[in-house]
């Protein structure tokens, strides 16, 4: 038991560390520079080339996406999801050791070239989201919680990061497993993780982009639209559009909708018009 008190400990100071060393230090892998230039760059995008041109440079709820952007990516870690992860990671390989495993690594891609590492590990990831995402929208009990990133009434580049805390939770405990069994390095996933960024910061801006043939690969400004609509088609109540990074899915699973590229249409969900407007109200909502 003093083992994982330890490990609650040394998290909290480790990762207020590394947010010293975010803010004090600036480098090609420094994540919390990447979120801002990327976030800038997008922004400025939109403002150049907005696709709704009536929509304000600032738009509905601008300063709450962007505190979202810091507290989902940030300051939630600081809280104690950090510590409570590392403690689930240790717990889990210790029961792993009962049975003899030191690690449940399956696939080792380490020694592959870095383009077919980057390809096997973003493909894997996305398609294990792609599911997470559907089962956010299938499941009452978790959809409570994923409402607060369809209470966008007004789609912007930030409005990619509003999304509930609990979304983490499940997020990464769903995926831990099967995307431990392959073995990539952290810089590998860095790599990933940024890029993955860059393709949701455009899903959700103002600036209206298809990618031509890619857009059965890629998702994009256009399709992501539709998945945030307030009126879903008959008979997909349930939601529409479900790609993160890659809309191959939703092409191959017959979940793809994308009914005309006006881009005026209204955002949100069945009483998106009562739901809380503030970060703590949206905090408690679901539960």
């Amino acid at each position: 038991m003093d083992k994982y008190f330890d490990i609650i400990e040394h998290s909290f100071f480790d990762y207020a560390n590394y947010l010293y060393f975010e803010l004090s230090n600036l480098s090609w892998h420094n994540y919390l520079y990447w979120l801002i230039g990327l976030s800038l760059l997008v922004w400025l995008i939109e403002l150049l080339f907005p696709w709704r041109k009536e929509q304000a440079a600032f738009r509905k709820d601008f300063w709450l996406d962007a505190f979202y952007m810091l507290f989902n990516f940030f300051l939630f870690s600081l809280t104690g999801f950090n510590a409570l992860s590392n403690v689930g990671v240790n717990l889990f390989h210790d029961f792993l050791s009962l049975f003899g495993y030191k690690n449940i690594v399956a696939l080792h891609i380490e020694h592959w070239p870095r383009w077919a590492k980057f390809i096997t590990i973003f493909v894997v990831a996305d398609f294990i989201q792609w599911n997470i995402h559907r089962m956010l929208h299938r499941f009452p009990f978790l959809w409570r919680f994923h409402k607060v990133h369809h209470s966008v009434e007004e789609m912007g580049f930030a409005a990619h990061l509003r999304f509930h805390w609990m979304e983490s939770v499940i997020y990464k405990s769903i995926q831990y497993v099967p995307l431990a069994m392959i073995g990539f390095g952290l810089e590998d996933f860095f790599i990933v993780h940024i890029f993955t960024l860059a393709i949701g910061h455009l899903n959700h801006a103002n600036i209206k982009l298809t990618y031509g043939p890619l857009k059965y690969v890629f998702n994009n400004p256009v399709m992501h639209l539709w998945h945030h609509a307030y009126e879903m088609p008959k008979g997909r109540e349930q939601g529409v559009n479900f790609g993160l990074s890659l809309s191959i899915w939703d092409y191959l699973f017959h979940t793809a909708y994308i009914p005309d590229e006006k881009g005026s249409i209204k955002l949100g969900f069945k009483g998106v018009e009562k739901f809380p407007k503030g970060f703590l109200s949206q905090f408690k909502n679901p539960f």
